[in-house]
């Protein structure tokens, strides 16, 4: 069981402190499927039209921005549910055709394809008998 020091420690490396706002770096599934790698990056309360993806020098970056919850800061009796942005950055391989990638967003899910270029794609070889 964890202690109450180790699991401050884990939230400070899932959520920083930049510029007055919480930034927290989402959880993301990779997956290899059939000619690409798919991502799946949980960024809840992020709205659609707030959401940064960018591809440059081989890296991706992903940021999201979440709304406040609230107009002004109430007084919490408890407060267990923390509200930041995310912004996540990924070295992606020379194997991925850059300029096919693409998104798309639902229920606080971003999914990003990330096609393969031809060569990198698994085939058949075939063998010639004699």
């Amino acid at each position: 069981m964890a202690t109450e020091t180790e699991v401050k420690q884990e939230e400070e490396t899932r959520a920083q402190r930049h510029r007055e706002a919480t930034v927290y770096k989402p959880h993301v599934d990779i997956l290899e499927e059939q000619g690409e790698l798919t991502w799946k990056v949980n960024m809840p309360g992020v709205g659609g039209d707030s959401i940064d993806i960018n591809f440059a020098d081989g890296v991706l970056t992903i940021q999201g921005k979440v709304r406040p919850r609230y107009e002004r800061e109430p007084k919490f009796m408890l407060r267990e549910y923390g509200i930041g942005d995310f912004y996540r950055t990924f070295q992606v391989s020379d194997q991925v055709d850059a300029g096919r990638i693409g998104a798309e967003y639902n229920d606080g899910v971003l999914t990003v394809h990330l096609p393969k270029v031809e060569a990198a794609k698994p085939r058949k070889i075939d063998v010639r008998t004699g």
